[in-house]
């Protein structure tokens, strides 16, 4: 779950990681208010949405629109406020599309010295998490990562002890940091690397993360991903969820416990496990196909969740054929079949419907689906299904 740059920001002031002071705003009214209260020379309106590059994006049919704002009285903030709210932003993380800036932050200014970047990801092959910092802040990071992978310095970390006091002063070395700025990254490091431990998170990016001039350490940036699978353990952490920034379609799935990302082919897949979902779409991809979608139902399908499964499917205009992959091992291949005999009669499947059935009860599931009047295309195994699914899209 991704979550919004102020609501970032609350957190990190929980956690004792410097931000600035700002403001939310729904109406250019509020942004100029919102300007007031900060009570200083400048501040910083900025878009809200659930992309990097606002700085560089752009409001459709504004060009001269930008998704963060410099401003120096209340009438800037305002007029700012109004070149966004309601308006389609598009930076390079949003794609041609866009996304509808409903809000936005405005925060107040300060006295920037030098612009870093910092992020915090899991390292799987590592199996801990890995801080990453770089002197080239305020830059798209993806272009220092593939032109210049020397200017990012790396410290994994144990995620019961955290970031350790060498590490903090081998990273400062490295970033050339020192004097009451070094001290700065001593109480920032260690407490960016705790938050990213005790929220569970997937991602946390500050960019730019900025030393002022007295030699502050200062968040200016708040990017945050959580790791859906561990949300259980923080449910205050669901009220910063915004449906609005989030696939209508991936959000319908969620609601019925699908695991659904929409993808940008014309091949559905309907498979029951994370790990089948992928070879699927693999081998799709492998016989020229391309995935509209990863769709898996998990190990306890019902008749329920496969009929708005294909709900879902179907509703994707581009899907143009439908490939059905199910192992049955919990969930018994008689089981499915029923499922996909009831999601016909309720949904109608109107794309062809490629059908590979393999495990518990397979036998007794073909014949239920060879005896109903399911129009189905069945495989006899996984490059058989993957074959015919990209014939039948193609037309």
């Amino acid at each position: 779950m991704k979550i919004h740059e102020y609501q970032g920001k609350q957190l990190f002031r929980k956690a004792g990681v410097p931000v600035l002071e700002g403001h939310v705003a729904t109406t250019a009214d509020e942004a100029a208010a919102a300007y007031d209260k900060l009570g200083g020379s400048i501040a910083v309106v900025k878009a809200q949405i659930h992309a990097g590059g606002r700085g560089k994006g752009t409001i459709i049919d504004n060009p001269e629109q930008r998704g963060v704002v410099l401003v120096k009285s209340a009438d800037e903030a305002r007029a700012a406020a109004n070149g966004l709210l309601g308006k389609t932003l598009v930076t390079i993380q949003t794609g041609e599309e866009g996304k509808v800036v409903n809000q936005v932050f405005v925060e107040a200014g300060c006295d920037i010295a030098r612009e870093l970047y910092l992020g915090i990801v899991v390292d799987r092959e590592a199996a801990r998490p890995v801080l990453m910092v770089s002197t080239e802040g305020g830059v798209e990071i993806e272009k220092v990562a593939e032109e210049t992978p020397e200017l990012i310095f790396k410290e994994h970390f144990d995620p019961a002890v955290g970031l350790e006091a060498f590490q903090v002063r081998k990273l400062c070395k490295k970033l050339g940091i020192e004097g009451a700025a070094a001290k700065a990254a001593f109480k920032f490091m260690p407490a960016i690397c705790r938050f990213f431990v005790d929220y569970d998170c997937a991602m946390a990016e500050i960019n730019p993360l900025v030393i002022t001039g007295s030699g502050e350490m200062i968040a200016l940036d708040a990017k945050i991903t959580f790791d859906d699978n561990a949300l259980y353990r923080h449910k205050d952490l669901l009220e910063f969820r915004d449906l609005s920034e989030e696939e209508p379609s991936e959000v319908r799935a969620s609601d019925a416990g699908l695991s659904y990302v929409k993808l940008e082919g014309n091949i559905g897949c309907l498979v029951n496990g994370a790990g089948l979902a992928m070879s699927t779409m693999d081998i799709i991809k492998y016989h020229g196909g391309k995935p509209a979608n990863f769709l898996d139902v998990g190990g306890g399908a019902n008749a329920q969740q496969v009929t708005e499964a294909f709900r879902i499917l179907l509703s994707d205009p581009n899907c143009k054929g439908v490939l059905v992959n199910i192992f049955g091992g919990i969930a018994r291949c008689t089981t499915i079949a029923s499922a996909l005999i009831e999601a016909s009669k309720t949904v109608g499947f109107t794309v062809p419907l490629v059908v590979r059935l393999e495990g518990t009860e397979v036998e007794e599931g073909r014949k239920m689906l060879a005896e109903s009047d399911v129009n189905v295309i069945n495989a006899t195994d996984i490059t058989d299904a993957a074959k015919k699914i990209v014939a039948a899209a193609a037309g």
